[in-house]
């Protein structure tokens, strides 16, 4: 009775999850891919098998992740030591080469084995190829000089589009490019959120370590479930937010108001979280959505 019981429980989820893979059928989904799910190996199989998934059932999904923790141990292993101007890494010509070493030969092919391992052809590409992602130097605060760290200024998705046409999963690292040619390194969260712009994905969904965005930082219990880009700018500007937060719901807002339907901040170290915050009606992060 029991087996029969779990059989009908699975067939309870399926029936459950179909309006959503229905709706987003052909959607373009772009997932930010980071935190945990980076570093713990049985975690980076499970989120590359639920990409996977949304392939398999019509959805055209698109990863795009960080690697900041990678970076900085393989700076360690060449005796370079790293250095931050209020959170932001400063990218010298050392650093910068050991970013995009790593992100793009590394990270980016390890997460596209996975998804292959799950059975879908993957393609890794920095936002160099195809000059996907056009940028320019940031500022630092207080005018600090952060060197090679960049800002997007401008997305050519033609690639993507292509790749995606062909029946790929795209593996993109957030490695821009200058108009001189040289290499910018950009944060992440903010190339997901552009990409998903130029693509006109249907959402964008940032994975992370914690469970969503919270009223109160310390709680989680607080979780806020759905908010309004005018609400998320409220908690911005109320210093709620914890600084590690901050480039995850700027990414959100940016999404949305880029015209993006829904930006969805989950934590990626619960399995399938991304299929639950998909294909269910509750949910289990924080959405945000147009006012």
């Amino acid at each position: 009775m029991s087996e029969h019981n779990d059989i009908a429980a699975r067939a309870e989820v399926l029936i459950e999850a179909l309006p959503f893979i229905q709706r987003f059928r052909g959607a373009t989904i772009v997932v930010k891919y980071g935190g945990a799910a980076m570093v713990d190996e049985e975690l980076k199989r499970s989120v590359c098998a639920d990409v996977a998934l949304l392939h398999f059932v019509g959805m055209r999904p698109v990863i795009v992740h960080g690697g900041g923790k990678k970076i900085s141990e393989m700076m360690s292993r060449l005796g370079l030591e790293a250095e931050f101007v209020e959170g932001l890494r400063v990218t010298d010509d050392a650093t910068m080469e050991v970013a995009e070493m790593v992100l793009v030969g590394t990270v980016a092919q390890d997460l596209a084995a996975n998804v292959q391992a799950a059975g879908v052809s993957a393609v890794a590409i920095s936002g160099r190829d195809g000059c996907t992602l056009g940028a320019c130097r940031m500022v630092g605060p207080g005018g600090a000089d952060l060197g090679h760290v960049g800002e997007v200024t401008d997305v050519r998705a033609g690639l993507i589009r292509d790749l995606i046409a062909a029946g790929h999963i795209v593996v993109l690292s957030p490695i821009g490019v200058s108009p001189e040619g040289t290499p910018l390194n950009i944060n992440a969260d903010h190339a997901a959120a552009a990409l998903a712009v130029s693509l006109g994905a249907q959402k964008l969904v940032t994975l992370s370590d914690v469970p969503g965005l919270l009223r109160d930082r310390d709680d989680p219990s607080t979780l806020i479930s759905e908010l309004t880009v005018a609400q998320a700018r409220e908690m911005l500007a109320s210093d709620a937010v914890g600084s590690g937060m901050i480039p995850k719901l700027q990414s959100c807002i940016q999404a949305v108001e880029g015209g993006v339907e829904r930006a969805h901040m989950i934590d990626g170290s619960r399995p399938h979280s991304l299929l639950i915050e998909l294909f269910s009606e509750s949910g289990i992060g924080t959405m945000v959505r147009s006012d």
